[in-house]
């Protein structure tokens, strides 16, 4: 068994472990695995050990990869995303986690009008209004979500943030409940094209506690494929 093999068996294990604990079924968590400055290889070994889901947070090497590769991969996009390079994603990904405003929004809706489909996306929110971030502030949530509602060709299926790093994952705790509350104020405004199913929260050092606050994707990198150079 490869070595990312064996992470991600046991990356599983804990996910099924820290729903047990918390009552959850682990069918409702999804692991996502971060590629992002990893190359194609390992992706190819990750898909072999039965991983389906990976993350790409640059438009040019995702791009590249999903050409190279040519496998029945679902793609997601989860770093900050440029309005002009939109169109490089239509079609091509199932799920953009980092939607922060409208603008954005309307130029998804704009691309994938024009292949006659839907895209899903979450919206990303700031928690810790941390200027190296992106995402929008939790203030402006409602009004956000109403102008994105209205948009056409987009559904919104939940949210996402990126909090804080802290070395003790239950500092980070508060970010995450923050997050899932967020998401159910914004659920009982009953917005058109909006359904919070999907809460986008937890990397490597810190999934186990954002699954017990709520997360339905955990986006995890370091852990499968090492540390980054």
């Amino acid at each position: 068994m490869s070595e990312i093999a064996t992470n991600l068996t046991l990356i599983r294990q804990q996910i099924d472990l820290v729903c047990q604990s918390c009552g959850r079924d682990p069918q409702s968590v999804r692991l996502l695995a971060v590629s992002k400055k990893k190359p194609a290889t390992l992706i190819r070994d990750a898909y072999n050990a039965g991983q389906k889901l990976f993350g790409e947070s640059y438009v040019q090497e995702f791009s590249q990869k999903a050409e190279e590769l040519e496998l029945p991969l679902e793609w997601h996009f989860i770093g900050g995303l440029q309005s002009n390079k939109v169109k490089y994603l239509c079609g091509k990904t199932a799920l953009i986690h980092s939607v922060d405003r409208y603008s954005l929004a309307q130029e998804i809706s704009t691309q994938w009008a024009k292949i006659g489909l839907t895209a899903d996306i979450l919206l990303q929110f700031n928690l810790g209004g941390e200027a190296t971030k992106s995402g929008a502030d939790e203030s402006e949530a409602l009004e956000l979500a109403k102008r994105i509602c209205a948009l056409p060709h987009l559904r919104v299926r939940g949210l996402m943030a990126l909090p804080p790093y802290f070395d003790d994952p239950e500092e980070v705790r508060p970010y995450f409940r923050r997050l899932r509350l967020l998401g159910e104020q914004l659920s009982a405004a009953q917005l058109p094209n909006l359904v919070i199913e999907e809460l986008s929260m937890g990397m490597s050092h810190d999934f186990e506690v954002a699954i017990e606050e709520g997360a339905t994707l955990v986006r995890v990198g370091t852990a499968i494929f090492g540390a980054r150079d």
